[in-house]
């Protein structure tokens, strides 16, 4: 799927509001982006608060690659905002097994044509407490192994001060800093000939996610439970906004497997 003439001008017009902006918000700090494929990649973030795909979109485009989300499909309703994620080919995801095997494959398209996916592996905000990557879901790992495209881990931190997780308001003053550090591919070789079952998607995402846990302890200088945070052990919703006793909001649904 390449980059339609239309696409890159939306992405032109929203990165010319967006930059501004996101300098007025917060100074940042990218280490690691040396560690970018020059092909199609896919990249695993960390997600601890709503303006996440704001920071790591920021970074991306700035390294002149349009990046492409898996968005839950209720955005894609939501007027204007709707319109602006079709015109730049996001992709949305669906919770059924037909849909997300849709969403992948339109995913496996555009890292086929040299474009970058950028992938929550949690599927929503983190709820480990102290916002470290909690348990992670297969889709990315599913797409790596059958497009054989490298995956990118990435941590970023600093951006939950600028907007909590489930806020109401940034939190502008003083200014804070925004770091991303980017990680080098993860090494998926051990898996490239097992066949793709949930053993094997299992195993790779948890390589996957040690990655990006350590990439985020490199960048909080403190180390990260033994144990990765999961949900269903805590009796809490794999999707949507989490309150207080385990229950999600019915107004919020998760991000892209």
């Amino acid at each position: 799927m390449k980059e339609s003439a239309k696409s890159r001008a939306t992405f032109m017009l929203l990165a010319g509001l967006a930059r501004p902006l996101m300098n007025v918000l917060m100074a940042r700090k990218w280490e690691g982006v040396e560690n970018l494929p020059p092909g199609g990649f896919i990249a695993v973030p960390n997600h601890c608060t709503e303006i996440d795909p704001i920071v790591i979109g920021h970074m991306v485009y700035n390294q002149k690659r349009p990046p492409h989300f898996l968005a839950k499909t209720g955005l894609f309703k939501v007027p204007v905002l709707g319109a602006l994620l079709h015109a730049t080919k996001q992709i949305p995801v669906e919770r059924s097994t037909a849909g997300a095997n849709r969403s992948l494959q339109v995913a496996k398209e555009v890292v086929d044509a040299g474009g970058a996916i950028i992938i929550y592996p949690e599927g929503t905000l983190t709820r480990d407490p102290d916002l470290w990557p909690m348990k992670g879901h297969t889709g990315a790992a599913r797409l790596a192994l059958q497009t054989g495209a490298p995956v990118v881990p990435m941590a970023h931190w600093g951006a939950q001060e600028v907007f909590p997780r489930y806020a109401k308001r940034f939190h502008i003053f003083p200014r804070k800093t925004v770091r991303v550090l980017i990680g080098k591919p993860v090494d998926l070789s051990a898996f490239s000939e097992r066949p793709l079952d949930r053993t094997t998607l299992t195993a790779a995402t948890e390589v996957i996610m040690d990655a990006i846990t350590e990439l985020l302890e490199t960048l909080r200088g403190e180390q990260a439970p033994a144990e990765r945070w999961d949900p269903a052990v805590h009796k809490q919703s794999k999707h949507g906004r989490f309150i207080q006793g385990g229950s999600p909001d019915a107004h919020e649904g998760g991000d892209g497997k």
